[in-house]
């Protein structure tokens, strides 16, 4: 076992600000304001020109999701609530400025890239991806740790990204495969190399309370009412735009049903399970992704939702235990069940409804649309597991075994100091009746 030691006080501050005063350089010498005059950030389309601030309101939603429908999803450990909102916070910070520079610099406009409210509703999600394979490594990390996780996770994604939807031309509007797939794939290889022997039988902290499981319960409700802006922020605008909200709407809708009734199924004595709850009821906003653009029907949305919250909670109830036991892959939120497997599921779907001709005015093919699902799997994979490795590398002030999931050790906790207190008065008290 490697000699662990979780002090941070150089580390983090050394790194962050470093990172922080390269991206101010980066963007001095390569970022402005965009003036509507060049062309647009993914080169996906331009019509979004007609007002600089059109898209606002799908930002401040796509935003929400991103600081308080995942930071608040997380915070179902009992222990470990400080950190599931902060370091989210902190990670979405860097990873949004690092995303929009490296998504656009294959979209320079006169040595420059534009900033406009496409490219950081782009760069939003690149940060998604990070914060979908953070929950994969929740407990078992350092803030230095994930922010090297965050720098080469945002970049391999942009390649990725860049390969699949700007050479294949794979249509993936909300990102079922390029992010959703992608943060879980990625985070499932960390988590492998990142493997820990000694919580193979679990840990006293890895469990929720009554409390920590309500607060979790804000992240997937915020998540599952703005999801439809997720799926729809960069379509096209009007009809494809629109398609892809009413479709999230419906699969979402669909998929809370299924999911419900398969957790009842499968829990003793019909009684609900709570991570079933927070986590399967928003698979449906993940599947329904790559084809929510498309001409699907409402029928067929609700269709991919019902498969999308059945597949979840089975991956809750089955899976997960199966990862962890045979494949030494701790995956602490399920983000397999959530975002990796409906992910998937939203690949195929798109592949089959290319097939079926219902993406309109579009080359794209069912081949193509294969092709994006099996590279984006492919740099998931090989990216994790190289990212993963480098983070294993014992000077991260990676927590040791028995500090995991507990705030504690990189924050400062206001009931441990009352507890330090309240030892020291006993303390105190037990030497005063000694002397007595």
């Amino acid at each position: 076992m490697p000699s662990y030691s979780t002090n941070m006080r150089l580390k983090f501050p050394i790194l962050a600000l470093t990172l922080e005063i390269i991206t101010i350089i980066l963007y001095a010498v390569f970022v402005d304001y965009d003036d509507g005059h060049g062309h647009d950030d993914h080169g996906k389309n331009s019509t979004h020109k007609e007002s600089p601030l059109s898209l606002y309101p799908m930002f401040q939603d796509v935003h929400v999701m991103i600081f308080i429908g995942f930071g608040f999803l997380m915070t179902f450990l009992k222990r470990y609530g400080f950190s599931s909102v902060g370091i989210n916070l902190l990670l979405a910070a860097f990873g949004l400025q690092w995303g929009l520079l490296l998504q656009n610099v294959w979209h320079v406009d006169h040595g420059k890239i534009k900033v406009s409210i496409e490219s950081m509703i782009n760069a939003d999600f690149s940060t998604a991806t990070v914060l979908i394979s953070f929950g994969a490594v929740l407990g078992k990390t350092s803030p230095v740790q994930l922010l090297i996780m965050t720098l080469l996770e945002i970049t391999v994604f942009c390649i990725n990204e860049h390969i699949v939807v700007g050479l294949l031309n794979v249509s993936d509007v909300g990102a079922s495969m390029t992010i959703h797939a992608f943060g879980a794939y990625f985070g499932l290889a960390v988590a492998r190399m990142l493997y820990r022997p000694g919580l193979k039988n679990g840990h006293d902290n890895e469990g929720s309370v009554y409390h920590s499981d309500l607060f979790a319960m804000i992240g997937t409700v915020y998540l599952w009412m703005f999801w439809p802006s997720f799926n729809s922020a960069i379509a096209e605008p009007g009809l494809p735009q629109l398609t892809a909200v009413i479709n999230t709407y419906f699969s979402l809708a669909s998929c809370a049903l299924a999911a419900y009734a398969t957790s009842s199924l499968v829990e003793h004595r019909g009684k609900l399970d709570m991570v079933h709850i927070q986590n399967a009821t928003l698979a449906g906003g993940v599947a329904v992704g790559t084809c929510a653009n498309m001409s699907i029907g409402p029928f067929g949305a609700m269709l991919i939702g019902l498969v999308a919250g059945i597949i979840s909670t089975l991956g809750f109830k089955f899976l997960s235990p199966i990862l962890a036991a045979s494949l030494g892959i701790q995956d602490t939120c399920g983000v397999h069940n959530l975002h990796g497997m409906p992910g998937i599921l939203g690949g195929l779907a798109g592949i089959v409804a290319v097939a079926l001709g219902k993406l309109e005015n579009s080359e794209t093919t069912a081949t193509l649309q294969a092709a994006g699902l099996a590279s984006t799997l492919g740099f998931a994979l090989v990216g994790g597991s190289i990212t993963g490795l480098i983070m294993k590398i014992p000077i991260w002030s990676q927590p040791p075994d028995q500090n995991c999931y507990d705030d504690s050790v990189f924050w400062e906790v206001p009931e441990e100091e009352e507890e330090k207190e309240e030892s020291l008065t006993h303390g105190d008290h037990s030497k005063n009746k000694t002397d007595a």
